[in-house]
This record gives structure tokens, sequence and C-alpha cells, in this order.
């Protein structure tokens, strides 16, 4: 069984193993040989859960797509050494069939590598791109009808929205999957959620990936939504007969899964406004962008603010400063910055995500669809820091013990460099663990809300980032914790034992 606010680490699968074949000079090893050690490494870490991203079996289709596109290959240039069409596969989330990877190993592997990972004290996450397939999906020829489709009409009024698919001695004009808000994904096909069909073959879907894994990452869980599936293709599921169900997918397809696999978690992408909703239908855990914009556009007030939520939807928001779909955190934020806003999303309630290139501070971020080498260069104090830090928050306190934010005064009447700074605690048996972030630019001064007994004219708490002792006046800490002069986007993690 999980823990309360579990560690994640995203993997982009394919690069890594490459990266480990290199690594031990062992060009046939599959995902079962990978060398216990390279996971007993992320265990000492603490994490709980592996996202392994793109395990499934690739499209040709979306390979061909991606070699012709230039802004792709504009892109790639970038990446050093620098790489031409002949480093580009298919994306992961155009997913051709639900089987392992060839590339990665043979099908029992992954099933094996799941019970590898449960003995270490771990769980395996993979994908399910839950909106659309691979547009040569062999399923697309076995079940036309459980994607959109439009007319030859159509088709030629939004040539950019549908593609073509020969049928018998006709044509049929299958859509794009396609976010409202962008361009269609030109290697995909948009599954029809309001036939049952398909909402059969994705719940069938969802139950073969819970025989093989602990959980899934679904992709942008929000298109799948009744509301939005018929705001964005109404006009054609009408038109096709197909009526809006009244049971939300999700609710009737976690049930079943959970039925059978009680431990299973779902963890979805969604943005819009709609988390709060998608955790009701059953999700685990859900995307949390909101802490993500509020740390790199706004500053300390908004996330205090975005952190008064309801203490449950904060239980099952998933927080982050890095994905595969944010540019690395160290270049988007700047370091200090960075690692400031990592201190955030480590010490809050929720499930704590990671990218693999974020803990190792590499500052290249590839595109999906890179399948060579590239030169990552790991940032050795960056890598030295994370790993402290996720050592620190592995302590029992910051995942059984009890949450609260702490409010932050002023040090006198004439600065107010206290609303700069952010402040919460884990209470835990004999255990209180203090985080305060000065989240800005300018050295600040607060008073963090916090009870600590002073023992005799001065008290001495440990400070685990710094490994030092602050030596705090008695008098200092009788109207809570004083600190005089913190340094722009630094961080304490304090550890007051009783």
């Amino acid at each position: 069984m999980l823990r309360s606010n579990p560690h994640l680490i995203e993997i982009n699968t394919r690069l890594w193993l490459k990266q480990l074949r290199a690594k031990y000079s062992l060009p046939e090893m599959t995902l079962s040989s990978v060398p216990d050690d390279e996971w007993q490494e992320l265990r000492h870490l603490g994490f709980d859960i592996v996202w392994l991203v793109g395990v499934w079996e690739p499209s040709p289709e979306s390979e061909r797509i991606a070699r012709e596109d230039k802004a792709l290959a504009e892109e790639l240039k970038t990446i050093p050494p620098g790489f031409g069409p002949e480093a580009v596969g298919s994306s992961p989330y155009s997913v051709h069939w639900y089987r392992l990877n060839a590339e990665l190993g043979f099908e029992w592997e992954l099933k094996a590598l799941k019970e590898k990972l449960n003995s270490m004290g771990m769980k395996l996450m993979v994908d399910l791109v839950s909106n659309h397939t691979a547009k040569d999906n062999p399923y697309i020829k076995e079940c036309p009808d459980c994607f959109i489709n439009g007319s030859e009409e159509d088709f030629r009024a939004h040539p950019d929205w549908f593609f073509e698919l020969p049928d018998g001695e006709g044509k049929r004009y299958i859509a794009y999957g396609r976010d409202p808000n962008f361009p269609a994904w030109s290697d995909s096909a948009q599954l029809n959620y309001f036939n049952p069909a398909t909402r059969d073959r994705m719940l069938s879907v969802l139950l073969r990936i819970a025989d093989m894994a602990d959980g899934v990452r679904c992709d942008m869980v929000m298109l799948t939504l009744n509301e939005i599936h018929e705001g964005t293709w109404g006009w054609l599921l009408n038109r096709g007969g197909y009526k809006r169900p009244q049971e939300e997918f999700w609710e009737s397809a976690i049930k079943a899964v959970k039925e059978k696999h009680p431990q299973f978690t779902f963890l979805a992408e969604v943005y819009w406004g709609l988390e709060w909703r998608v955790q009701q239908i059953g999700f685990d855990y859900t995307y949390d962008k909101g802490t993500y914009d509020r740390l790199r556009f706004q500053g300390a007030q908004e996330v205090r603010g975005h952190l008064r939520a309801e203490k449950l939807y904060q239980k099952r928001s998933a927080r982050f400063i890095d994905n595969h779909d944010e540019q690395p955190s160290l270049a988007a934020f700047g370091r200090q910055k960075a690692l400031a806003a990592g201190v955030v999303v480590s010490t809050i309630k929720g499930l704590r995500f990671y990218n693999d290139n974020q803990v190792d501070g590499v500052k290249v971020r590839p595109p999906l669809q890179l399948k060579e080498l590239y030169e990552r260069v790991p940032d050795l104090e960056v890598k030295k820091f994370y790993a402290k830090l996720l050592k620190i928050t592995d302590h029992p306190a910051f995942h059984g013990g009890e949450w609260a934010l702490l409010d932050v005064r002023q040090c006198d009447k004439e600065n107010r460099t206290n609303n700069n700074i952010l402040a919460w605690s884990w209470a835990q048996r004999r255990t209180l663990k203090i985080v305060v972030v000065n989240y800005s630019g300018e050295p600040s001064c607060g008073i963090v809300n916090a009870s600590i007994k002073s023992e005799g004219e001065t008290t001495a708490i440990f400070e685990e980032l710094s490994d030092r002792f602050f030596s705090f006046k008695s008098e200092d800490l009788a109207g809570g914790l004083r600190l005089q002069q913190m340094a722009p986007y630094s961080a304490y993690i304090f550890d007051v034992q009783f």
C-alpha cells in the first residue's frame, strides 16, 4: 500500500535504457535485466512509484510523421550534439498497441519488473493515452465507429482535422485526436467515448494494464469527460446518433479495475480547473498545474493562497516543477528559484512528482520522439541537493504527520518582507518539522507562528538542508520562530524534537 504523500519519478524509458546499455556495455539489456543496483538507488532516494514513459509498442506512422515535422527537426538540431531525422522515433503518446515495445524486452518482462519493484517496496506506473490512439492502430479497422467519423464535406472543410481511411470500395474520414485549444495531433485518431463499444474496449485495455503494472498516468483526461467530449465533438456525435451517456467513463472503469486490483493507482493529467471534478469521479491523484504556475510566474502570496485549498484536494494533487511537457525548471525558473520551488513541492501535501533529469540537474529537455542518446550533463551540485532533499522528506513525519500552513508575521512595522516567506509544519509524535522558504529575490525577515519550547537562555535547532544548528534566544522563540534575515530564495527545514 502506498504511503501518504508518495514520491514518484518519471523516466523516459527508451533513452534511459540506452544510457544503461552504454554504462554497463550491455547492448542487449532489457527491462528485466536492468541491474538491481539501479532500482535500489531509486529506492534509497525514497521513491515509491517509478513511472516508465513510453513503454508501449511504437507507431510506424507516428515515426514517419515526426520525421517530416520541420519544427521538431529544428529543435533536434539544438539538442547536443545535434541530430537529424535518423534519430527520430514515434511519439510515446501515439500508441500503436498496448504491448511492450520490443526494443525494451519481451511482453512478460513488464509484469516481472512490477514484481521486482514491489519486492523492493516500489510501484510501477505506465501510461494510458485515453483520448486517442495512433492513426495506424489496428483497432481502427476492427471498429471504425469507435472513433469520431466525419463526412467527405467535413474533410474538405477541415483537412487538418481528419484523415482518409479506405473502407471497402469507399472511404471513411476519421478525426485526429485534438485538444480544442490547439491544432490536431496529426499522428493520432480520436476515440468516440459516446460509443459503448469504445468504452468496453478502453476498459479491457485498462484491465490488461492493471495485470502488468501498479498504476497508470492517464493522458489528457479532461478531453474524455462527457461535457468536454460533447463540446469538442458534439456536432459530429449528434449527427451520428450518439447521445451523451449519463455516467462518465471513468466512474465505472475505475470501479471495475479497483474491484480486481484494490491498490491500483490512477493519476490524471488534467487542467482547466477540472482537477476536483476528476478526483470526485475516482482518480487517486490529479496534476496540480496551479502550484506550478504560481511558483513559476507569480509568488509567495499566490502560492500561499493556493495551499489554503481543501485538505483532501491537496492530498490528491500531484505536485511538480518538472515533467516532459514543461521546460527544465533550472532553465524556466532560474537556478536559485528552481531549488526553492523544489523544496516547496517536496514538503507540501500530495503526490510529489519528479523527473529523472530534474533530480540529476540536467538542463536539456529532449523531445519525446528522440530515440538516440544526447549529451546528458548532470549538475553535480543540483544532484547532491535533490539527493539530500529527498532523503530529508523520506522521513515518516512528511508522510504520516499532520500538515499545517503557518502564518508569518512582520519582524517590525516597517518591514513587510514577511509576505515573501512561506512556512508550514509537519507534526508526528515527538517530531516537528518546520519548513520555511523565502520565495522571493530579496532578503526577507519574518516571525513564523510556531510554538517551540525554549531550553534556558538559548535553544539550538537543527536545520537539515545545511546540516547546522541555529541558535535562538528564548525571547525570540516566545512569540514564534524569528528569522531575522533570509537570503533570496533560501529555504530551511528545521527538525524540532520534543
